[in-house]
């Protein structure tokens, strides 16, 4: 039977979409290994990151084999590995100071290739020798400074503008491994942009669901930073005031603080003259 739904509840549902152009990437060039990092550095790491405007939440998929003798007329299908995209594309806009998105993927291949490897019988090699030649590095692992992938700390995160909500996608063992061509022309001029595509093993994803979005503080007792030196208003020192003003240990004397009359008969407070300084209703005549 169908539920109906109230309006409140679907605007709750289905009016608050994520939106695409909430996320950041984040490439630890800090933390590749020593190799790559003498070569590109790190000091622009911010600039390379807030420049990349495009790039893609990875997918995944599981290999499933068949299974049709089991249940008479049924084939089933059983997963039995985890497959994950072979690669993840990022977009830069090139700066016109540096060219550092261009720059430091070129290194990071040229490393990689082993272009600007000394040779072992101590020729000089260069790029442009008759003699060209290269050897791939090893890939390595976390505790070889000699390998080229990342081996951790590629993040892309997706988050919403409360900041409240996001995901968290680390890339385990990535590296580039083709730059888009770029073209030039002496047509309008538009950004110059550079698509890194990146292999990788695999992803992990973290989930930060509704975090608390204040923390918890325990107000403390009111209390006055200073005491209050300044003066009352005229209108709070003329303020009415019953009370004894005769002065601590002595009989009680009724004392107006307003008008300054007083009554010792426990009488009404009475005027200069003797005639009461208020009317029936308690108003001042």
């Amino acid at each position: 039977m169908p539920s109906p739904k109230t309006i409140n509840q679907l605007k709750t549902k289905f009016l608050k979409p994520a939106l695409t152009s909430h996320y950041e990437v984040k490439i630890p060039l800090g933390s590749l290994p020593a190799g790559i990092k003498d070569i590109v550095g790190a000091l622009d790491e911010d600039d390379l990151n807030l420049s990349c405007i495009e790039t893609s939440l990875p997918g995944s998929s599981l290999a499933t084999f068949e299974v049709k003798n089991d249940y008479t007329g049924v084939t089933e299908r059983l997963a039995h590995r985890r497959m994950y995209d072979d690669r993840i594309d990022f977009t830069f806009l090139v700066d016109a100071e540096k060219y550092f998105a261009i720059r430091i993927f070129e290194k990071w291949m040229r490393y990689i290739a082993g272009e600007d490897a000394d040779r072992q019988d101590g020729e000089t090699q260069t790029v442009v020798g008759p003699n060209y030649h290269y050897r791939v590095r090893y890939p390595g692992t976390g505790a070889d400074a000699t390998g080229y992938r990342c081996t951790d700390g590629l993040t892309i995160t997706k988050f919403e503008k409360d900041m409240r909500n996001s995901l968290t996608y680390e890339f385990i063992g990535a590296y580039p491994i083709s730059i888009s061509s770029m073209p030039v022309s002496y047509e309008a001029s538009s950004l110059l942009k550079c698509t890194v595509s990146m292999s990788y093993l695999r992803y992990v994803m973290t989930e930060l669901i509704n975090p608390e979005t204040t923390p918890t503080i325990k107000v403390k007792a009111a209390q006055a930073d200073k005491e209050n030196t300044q003066e009352l208003p005229e209108a709070q020192k003329n303020e009415s005031k019953v009370g004894n003003t005769a002065g601590e240990g002595t009989a009680f004397v009724e004392t107006d603080s307003a008008t300054g009359f007083r009554d010792v008969d426990d009488g009404p407070l009475l005027k200069a003259d003797g005639t009461p300084a208020y009317d029936s209703s308690g108003n001042v005549q």
